[in-house]
């Protein structure tokens, strides 16, 4: 029987337009106009020749951008909430012991991800804004012995960076492996994943690689290989199964699900912008137009949240004045100069601003320009 189509939902929607928005807050950030220009490539299929050699490059990319010579290196297809949510798929087994340092809302994602995979976990905190010293690590770790340690290397709530050295020498000798969230840190802080001895590490595309959501790198070395195929069962979420996508991204070249190409071409010249500039230049130019913001931001009264010694230089947080509306501002920039960026999150709520200078836009102009409209918006209040 034939139907007729029904207009009941039917409605007639404008063409596409978003405002030219420069997004300095915790993430997204701008993409590179080259990144740009590579999404908007003619596809191929995932599995033509053609993209099979973007696939290897990528992965040797990534392996230059993290400083590692790990065998698994890839792109997982979704945002760093998916390879987050991967590496604990992977290494976490029911009743595995879990230690995360919490300091900030993305340690508590871990332990809610460690959670709901079965593990049982222990937290160190501290409060938002500070990290923990290698002697409070290594007392936990000494004291739990755990399966897994898990840490956030930059903190994207807080601005706060963890240090790393010596942590991953302390966890094999009391064989843990480490596991860290380097989200807001890869390409634009300081990192050594081979190093620093760091066992699995996650990021995500949209920070300071300068390419939008969507797609993020993910890491296992060998011993944290060795944790996946020496599981007792089958890890609980099929898309994300190590097992399964790594006999697609390695020589088998097994079909697992249709990659979005499209973000691998993105992906593809982000990461190749990174080489392009050199690795120790890129963290460089970070650190100097964080150096940067914090003396513009001084001159008009405001002061950094977090220390000197382990301030991002990514995600800088910015302590709001007191009196101050801190989402009036916000907002106040959005509308009047289209210009993003982020409010306080959990604990820091309405006592912080977050502003990110990551990749593409941690550049002076940028600093100029959120400085000079900020001072406008706080004389207009006072």
């Amino acid at each position: 029987m034939r139907r007729e189509v029904s207009d009941t939902f039917r409605k007639s929607y404008p063409q596409l337009s978003v405002s030219p928005r420069l997004l300095l807050g915790p993430g997204p950030s701008n993409a590179h106009p080259r990144v740009l220009q590579a999404l908007g490539m003619r596809q191929v299929g995932h599995l033509d020749p053609q993209f099979l050699e973007i696939m290897n490059r990528n992965q040797d990319l990534i392996r230059y951008v993290w400083q590692t010579d790990n065998r698994m290196c890839i792109p997982v297809s979704g945002t760093g909430s998916a390879a987050m949510e991967a590496t604990f798929a992977n290494l976490i087994e029911p009743g595995d012991k879990v230690l995360i340092g919490v300091m900030g809302y993305f340690g508590m994602r871990m332990v809610d991800m460690a959670e709901r995979y079965g593990a049982e976990v222990v937290t160190i905190r501290k409060p938002w804004g500070e990290s923990f010293s290698f002697e409070e690590i290594s007392e936990a770790v000494i004291s739990h012995k755990p399966v897994i340690l898990g840490l956030v290397h930059a903190e994207t709530s807080t601005g706060a960076r963890q240090p790393l050295e010596g942590v991953g020498d302390l966890c094999r000798d009391n064989d843990t492996l480490l596991l860290v969230d380097t989200v807001t840190s890869m390409g634009g802080v300081p990192l050594f994943i081979d190093d620093w001895k760091i066992d699995a590490a996650y990021a995500g595309s949209q920070k300071c690689l300068s390419c939008p959501p969507g797609i993020s790198p993910l890491t296992f070395g060998s011993r944290a290989l060795d944790k996946i195929n020496g599981r007792s069962g089958k890890v609980k979420n099929w898309y994300l199964d190590m097992s399964l996508l790594s006999s697609y991204w390695g020589k088998e070249r097994s079909y697992h699900h249709t990659a979005p190409i499209n973000m691998n071409y993105g992906f593809y010249e982000a990461m190749r912008l990174v080489v392009e500039e050199g690795l120790r230049e890129r963290w460089e130019r970070h650190q100097r137009n964080a150096d940067l913001l914090v003396s513009e931001l001084g001159k008009i009264g405001l002061e950094p949240y977090v220390k000197d010694e382990i301030r991002l230089p990514s995600l800088i947080t910015v302590a709001v004045p007191e009196g101050v509306d801190a989402k009036k501002v916000t907002a106040a920039l959005l509308n009047d100069y289209n210009i993003e960026i982020g409010n306080g999150l959990g604990e820091l709520a309405g006592k912080v601003w977050r502003i990110g200078l990551m990749g593409f836009n941690s550049r002076p102009e940028n600093v100029a320009l959120v400085t000079t409209a900020m001072e406008k918006i706080l004389n207009q209040s006072s």
